[in-house]
């Protein structure tokens, strides 16, 4: 799936914006057959073509407002109009593309030893135009772990232009931690009394390309244009010793994706 021109890619760059700055583009390294695939296998799980047990799926809110997506009712039958399909490890082509050479370069750059997945998911805003995605960081109690991951990494399945969809961060917010214990989105006057409205930054992308986004990252995303689709699917990648401590379900465990490397 990765295109053959960024096998070699120098990351330094890359890890050093990261670092800095929260998020990091790599550029246009999921090739057209890639592309083609992954679309397809979105669009089978949320049609119901390609079943694997035990998959999340959230439909999406018909007012277009966040607060409005419906929580826990899972698969209602076949549908395009999915907000999030979850556990998409169990698929072999997302599960491959998370596996590519370049990511594991990539994380094992920024997470020392072995290397386990928090979660593989695609985010999908529909032809009615989705809805939107509040200022948030990804982390906190909410994801109930013994250590907070740090790195995200997100690929446009779509065109995802200024005024459809596409990613908007604070840049450097990450290097603050989370605004509260509990993580998920950042509480109003939060965002007032750091001006984020004023220091947002969007981030077009063209399918294909990936970005770098760190968990604790200011991040949001505004609805799609209709009749423009925006699908993009982002893995977290984690250390392998990071355990799950939530008490009210039996504690998660995480898919095995990367082995330290060789020395």
């Amino acid at each position: 799936m990765l295109r053959e021109d960024a096998k070699d890619l120098d990351i330094a760059q890359v890890l050093a914006h990261y670092a800095e700055h929260g998020y990091a583009r790599l550029g246009r390294v999921l090739g057209e057959p890639g592309l083609e695939a992954l679309r397809e296998r979105a669009d089978d799980l949320m049609l119901g073509r390609v079943v694997y047990p035990g998959m999340f799926f959230q439909p999406d809110a018909t007012t277009g407002r966040y607060e409005d997506a419906p929580l826990g009712l899972g698969w209602q039958g076949p549908s395009l109009d999915y907000r999030k399909l979850e556990k998409l490890e169990k698929d072999p082509r997302f599960l491959a593309w998370m596996e590519n050479p370049l990511f594991e370069r990539l994380v094992h750059a920024r997470i020392p030893g072995d290397v386990v997945l928090y979660r593989a998911i695609l985010f999908h805003k529909g032809q009615a135009g989705g809805s939107n995605l509040p200022w948030h960081q990804d982390g906190g109690r909410l994801w109930g772990l013994t250590r907070e991951p740090e790195l995200q990494l997100w690929t446009a399945l779509d065109d995802a232009p200024e005024d459809g969809g596409c990613l908007e961060v604070v840049p450097g917010s990450h290097l603050r931690g989370l605004v509260t214990e509990l993580g998920g989105v950042i509480p109003p006057d939060a965002v007032e009394a750091e001006d984020a409205e004023r220091r947002a930054l969007s981030l077009p992308a063209l399918a294909g390309e990936v970005i770098l986004v760190h968990n604790h990252l200011w991040h949001r995303s505004g609805r799609g244009r209709p009749g423009l689709r925006r699908r993009a699917f982002s893995a977290c990648y984690m250390s392998a010793d990071t355990r799950c401590v939530r008490k009210k379900k039996a504690p998660r465990v995480f898919t095995p994706l990367f082995r330290t490397p060789r020395p």
